[in-house]
């Protein structure tokens, strides 16, 4: 499409005589293309200088601006090496003239503009950088390379940085370049030689690229963004690069290769290079941090430049000033900073596709992301037609009347209107940024109530650090003015004086405070209600990362959907233990979740059972293909069809505290293979025992995050005697011949979790065609009569609070309730369904099913809230208010001397049930025995 068919805005002349001029060099173009060059030429004496000079070049580029760009720039690409610095100026003006109008037309959007800049900066950084290795290859200054070697710069690349890297050039502007090398194309006897012929390189491309001469200049050309700029050498090893930013690198430096891109030489060496740099860039946990950093250096930035004080738009910094494209920028960047590690979605280099990505990510309102766009978009309009001038780098306001009419004109506007929507944009840029990197907070304490707590924190590891001290401090009074607001204050103080003492730091979790306050009423109920979710705080406080990073109250995805985001995140690890790691973090931040659902009443003590289930059962589902990975390349593949993880007990019928372990049992059919064909294989039994241990070796081992659980395999067939896995046909054979009541009754609540799931299908329909089979077993309740008496004689319950062990409580009920399930031959794993089932069959009565359920649903709602609140025993007493407000919430009751004495009747209903069960079994054994006696 041509220029004429696009143009949708045109400049008025301020200099209506240079205008007029121009417009009579091309009148025989179309009345608005002249239009264009009238106002153009009468703004900019530059762009009246480019019209004259290079006028023969831009008429046919009108009829095919695109076209024209595409040519030139297949131009610069072969341009030869003894004509690359007239060549490359020649080519820079007519890019400059190209893209002037197409902006000023309104042809090309913004995006458009910087894009085309860019492009041409791309080629001629690499033009250069090709045509001088060729030449200094042929002058036998780079040892070891040949002509073909030149095509890729000999292993040189040159990193854009900055608007270079995003794509954003502005009309004016200078490019930042980092050169590096390739180290590993080199021989230790070249090595020497080479740096310094790139190193020549280097300071010969930047000459061709900025000095300045008759025909101009093509960019001013910026190392300094290089590690230790003051010195090292202008192009320096990859490697060398990379130990600076592993050791020393700093915020500012990570910022800036958000926007890096390899633009010229070896650029899959240098995309390489970038990878490496990925843990230094994107941290793994959210990086509050970063905030602090940016704003410091955004007050550094003001302070060296004078820019600080109110808005006065005459001379105002368009670029650095407040409410300007840095602002904008800097709030873009360091959000990509904070989440970027966790999210890869942000880890985008454009100013517009980092607001985009943010919002769609929810870290920035959407309203918000498209109102600062829309002001960066002007800023940089504006930027450019103050930079059209004259081709000076500038980034200043006019300061005086005149300027003000020429930028008017340029922009096709009234001085006063403009004046006005520039005020507008700055002050509402200033408002969406500022509160950002730095928050205030205006609540206070009511009064001043702990001092004598308050005055051991400066003794505590998370206030060592100056830095630590200084962001605590203005976090101080909303802290201590939510505490101040609890319930019981200081009943919260003194739980958040634990909190704040097993922090091992502070710097990361105070500046997440502070950027978020809401997270701060979090802490301050959970250490008002849950001293012992509080404490794991402490120890966890990268959990929050999932409150921040968005989704915290979202619909529970269930146990497939756990899946797929563990094994997303685990996607992301670099190796096996990377993957343990990350397996950790993410099992920790649902689990907190849960908990602070359950603390707020989103979801009750049922439904966190279940989702801390879910957890789990994902937990084991996605680290089993990860360590049968680690282990098969070792020892080789599973023999034969693989193996089958059961979930036994509570997480065998989908119920967990925030406590609980886990019980596995590991079942294997080896399908004839009698080993594995690894580089150390192994005989099948070892195979399966030792993939077994290893398993359980990345669920429980403490590591840099923690362990995930404690995990019980004592169900498996013959106990801890037995081996840790078990073939499928010695398991049919040991349930069928030699298992006890007890190993049956662990099945009934049996089920598979991971592994080979068509294997699990077959050890499902085995388990209820041997309940069914176990069904009619005669000394079934006799059994169990003697093992509800063994484990009250061996683990007394422990006070009147116990919801766990004791006649009728939740232990008893559920074994009653799988003792049912085996008379029945029920399939049913849930403690309701068993107990229908014991209904179904004639076991039970209606009204003894819904006593022992009523018990089972009393005390779980006690024993999940106690695991939460305490992380062990029940004591109301010790609790705290909210503690015991979240007991009577959850059960009902409005008082605890109620609640207990529920507890009483409810319990010994449910014992009541239970013994005339068991007793009336007792008593046909009895008559038997009588009977044998006569």
């Amino acid at each position: 499409m041509t220029f004429e068919s696009r143009l949708t805005r045109s400049p008025d002349p301020f200099d209506t005589d240079r205008g007029a001029e121009a417009r009579a060099q091309f009148s025989d173009l179309s009345a608005p293309v002249q239009g264009l060059i009238d106002g153009a030429a009468g703004c900019s004496p530059y762009l009246s200088g480019l019209l004259s000079r290079e006028g023969d070049w831009i008429r046919p580029a009108f009829d095919d601006p695109e076209g024209a760009m595409d040519a030139l720039l297949a131009e610069v690409a072969a341009t030869p090496y003894d004509s690359l610095a007239p060549d490359l100026r020649r080519a820079k003006r007519r890019v400059a003239l190209l893209a002037g109008l197409a902006d000023l037309g309104g042809v090309w959007p913004l995006e458009q503009v910087t894009q085309a800049l860019t492009d041409f900066a791309d080629a001629a950084v690499d033009v250069c950088l090709r045509r001088l290795t060729a030449a200094h290859i042929r002058r036998k200054k780079l040892p070891g390379f040949s002509e073909d070697d030149a095509e890729t710069a000999c292993g040189m690349v040159a990193l854009a940085m900055g608007k270079m890297g995003a794509g954003e050039l502005n009309y004016s502007s200078d490019i930042d370049l980092i050169m590096l090398f390739d180290q590993d194309r080199l021989t230790e006897d070249t090595y020497d030689e080479a740096r310094m012929g790139f190193v020549k390189i280097t300071r010969l491309m930047t000459g061709i690229l900025a000095d300045v001469t008759a025909e101009g200049y093509v960019f001013r050309t910026d190392l300094r963004l290089r590690p230790d700029a003051s010195v090292t050498p202008v192009c320096l090893s990859m490697g060398a690069a990379e130990s600076y930013y592993e050791g020393v690198g700093r915020t500012w430096e990570r910022a800036a290769y958000i926007k890096a891109r390899p633009c010229a030489g070896d650029i899959h060496a240098g995309a390489g290079f970038i990878e490496t740099l990925r843990p230094f860039i994107w941290r793994k946990h959210l990086d509050f941090a970063a905030i602090q950093d940016a704003h410091d250096m955004r007050l550094r930035i003001r302070d060296h430049k004078g820019l600080h004080g109110p808005l006065s738009l005459d001379g105002h910094n368009m670029k650095l000033g407040r409410g300007g494209i840095r602002e904008i920028e800097f709030f873009t960047q360091t959000r990509q900073l904070i989440a970027g590690g966790r999210d890869p979605k942000l880890r985008v280099r454009g100013t517009k596709a980092g607001l985009e990505k943010l919002a769609a990510s929810g870290w920035v309102p959407e309203d918000h992301a498209a109102k600062l766009y829309d002001h960066y978009r002007f800023h940089r309009e504006v930027e450019h037609r103050v930079q059209m001038v004259a081709d000076q780098q500038t980034h200043h306001l006019p300061a005086n009347e005149e300027g003000w009419a020429r930028l008017a004109a340029f922009m096709g506007r009234d001085v006063s209107g403009l004046r006005r929507e520039l005020t507008d944009r700055i002050e509402d840029v200033h408002a969406l940024t500022e509160g950002f990197f730095a928050p205030g907070h205006a609540r206070t304490p009511k009064e001043d109530f702990g001092a004598e707590i308050t005055a051991r924190w400066p003794n505590y590891p998370a206030l060592r650090s100056a830095r630590a001290v200084e962001i605590f401090n203005r976090l101080r009074p909303e802290i201590m003015g939510a505490l101040s607001e609890a319930a019981k204050p200081e009943e919260a103080l003194l739980n958040f004086d634990g909190f704040l003492a097993g922090l091992p730091a502070g710097v990361q979790l105070f500046s997440l405070f502070e950027a978020n306050p809401q997270l701060t009423r979090l802490v301050v109920d959970v250490c008002a209600t849950a001293p012992a979710l509080a404490a794991y705080l402490s120890r966890n406080a990268d959990v929050f990362d999932m409150v921040i990073g968005g989704g915290f109250f979202s619909d529970w995805p269930g146990a497939d959907g756990l899946v797929a985001s563990l094994t997303r995140a685990m996607s992301e690890a670099a190796d096996y233990e990377d993957r343990l790691n990350m397996a950790r973090r993410w099992m920790k931040e649902w689990h907190f979740r849960v908990g602070v659902h359950h603390l707020r009443g989103l979801i009750d003590a049922t439904e966190a059972g279940r989702q801390y289930a879910d957890i789990a059962e994902a937990t084991i589902a996605g680290l089993w293909p990860v360590v049968v990975e680690d282990f098969s390349a070792k020892h080789g593949a599973p023999p034969g069809r693989g193996g089958v993880m059961l979930g036994m007990g509570s997480l065998g019928a989908a119920r967990l505290n925030a406590g609980s372990d886990l019980d596995l049992i590991m079942i294997y059919d080896a399908d004839g293979v009698e080993g594995s064909e690894g580089r150390r294989p192994l005989a099948t039994r070892p195979y399966y025992a030792r993939l077994t241990q290893a398993l359980v070796t990345a669920v429980t081992a403490p590591m840099s995050d923690g362990r995930l659980y404690e995990v019980d395999m004592r169900l498996r067939p013959s106990g801890r005697q037995g081996p840790v896995a078990t073939s499928f046909a010695s398991f049919q054979d040991y349930q069928r011949t030699e298992a006890w009541t007890w190993e049956h009754l662990a099945l009934t609540r049996a089920r598979p979790i991971a592994g080979n799931m068509d294997l699990g299908a077959e050890v499902e329909t085995f388990r209820q065609a041997l309940l069914q089979d176990k069904a009619g077993g005669e000394t079934v309740l006799a059994d169990v009569a003697d093992m509800r008496a063994r484990i009250a004689a061996a683990k007394p319950p422990q006070g009147d609070w116990d919801a766990k062990i004791g006649p009728g409580r939740l232990q008893d009920v559920e074994l009653a309730a799988q003792t049912v399930t085996l008379q029945s031959g029920s399939p049913a794993r849930e403690i309701r369904a068993q107990l229908a089932a014991g209904v179904g069959s004639g076991r039970l009565s209606d009204a003894d099913a819904e006593a022992l359920s009523t018990a089972a649903g009393l005390f779980w709602q006690l024993q999940a809230s106690a695991r939460l609140l305490t992380g062990g025993e029940l004591k109301p007493e010790e609790l705290g208010e909210a503690g015991r407000r979240l007991i009577l919430r959850e059960t009902g009751y409005e008082t605890t001397d109620r609640l207990l004495a529920a507890m009483g009747t409810v319990a010994e209903t449910a014992d009541a049930v239970i013994s005339r069960l068991l007793s009336g079994v007792a008593r046909e054994t009895n008559d038997d025995k009588s009977q044998g006696s006569d």
